[in-house]
């Protein structure tokens, strides 16, 4: 039988992609210390990786396939192919950046201002080219978690991973610069991507794990409505595109089916009704494929 070896990033990624297959259609189960989940397609065989390491096995074909973040196929310079972006993260639906960081007291002002500092951070060789495109000279020491820790008393600045910079603020840490903008990606073995059944497979999990991402804060809306009162309808609704009408049997009226925001359901509900919709009905959304 023919098989897609693809790593799932272990770590504080792994949460949040195994609910996203779930939406999408696949279920993965991992016992609490098993590093071989299962998935209910004998088509997909699984493996849990860092995400700082999954670009390098996939690079050398001992996984056809993973998901990982951008940073690290730029950190690692894996000869990978990126198939897709699949926007979501450990906290919401964004992407992250890489910046530099220092305490909110520190003189540092700006990328020039590091010459001869040292520079705690995980990602080596993307500071290293940071420094080197700005033409600065600085020492940067690998740091193994807990980098917001380390300045002032260990280094003079970091280059950490933010989604929302609330650590970075928690550390009364001051953003100086973004050094690299990330968001997940799907990596594909460069032979594996010319192997046609393999590549088809990954593209098909792709657009499955985008729908599911497209998906992810729509709900859908069904509503009837008079003809004479469509209009007003229409007016109140915000869509993804045009909403789908369809005649009733009884031809004064009309079903009217809309993708919206679930946060606006609260506020454009109570219009709906003013504008004399009837039978008004949410629902939620899987998948969405465009």
């Amino acid at each position: 039988m023919n098989q897609l070896k693809l790593g799932i990033p272990k770590g504080s990624l792994q949460d949040a992609t195994i609910d996203l297959f779930a939406r999408a259609g696949w279920r993965i189960s991992l016992s609490a210390r098993s590093y071989v989940p299962s998935i209910d397609d004998p088509e997909i065989e699984c493996l849990m990786v860092r995400a700082q390491e999954m670009a390098r096995y996939v690079e050398t074909g001992a996984l056809d396939a993973g998901i990982t973040g951008h940073d690290w196929v730029v950190e690692t310079e894996a000869n990978v192919d990126e198939l897709a972006e699949l926007v979501y993260a450990k906290q919401r639906l964004a992407r992250v950046r890489w910046v530099l960081a220092v305490p909110e007291d520190s003189a540092i002002r700006q990328p020039s201002d590091l010459s001869g500092k040292i520079i705690a951070t995980e990602v080596v060789k993307t500071t290293e080219k940071y420094l080197a495109r700005h033409g600065v000279k600085a020492r940067v020491e690998f740091s193994w978690g807990a980098t917001e820790v380390k300045v002032p008393r260990l280094a003079d600045a970091i280059v950490e991973v933010t989604e929302t910079g609330a650590s970075l603020r928690a550390n009364r840490l001051r953003i100086v610069d973004t050094v690299l903008e990330s968001a997940t990606v799907f990596i594909m073995n460069r032979e594996a991507a010319g192997a046609s059944w393999k590549r088809e497979k990954a593209e098909n999990l792709i657009l499955m794990l985008q729908g599911a991402i497209d998906a992810t804060n729509k709900v859908g809306l069904m509503l009837n409505v008079r003809r004479e009162h469509l209009d007003a309808v229409l007016a109140v609704l915000p869509a993804l595109k045009n909403p789908t009408i369809s005649t009733l049997s009884d031809s004064e009226w009309v079903a009217v089916n809309t993708i919206i925001e679930e946060a606006v359901v609260r506020q454009i509900l109570p219009k709906l009704k003013a504008a004399k919709a009837q039978g008004i009905v949410e629902y939620p959304l899987n998948k969405i494929v465009l």
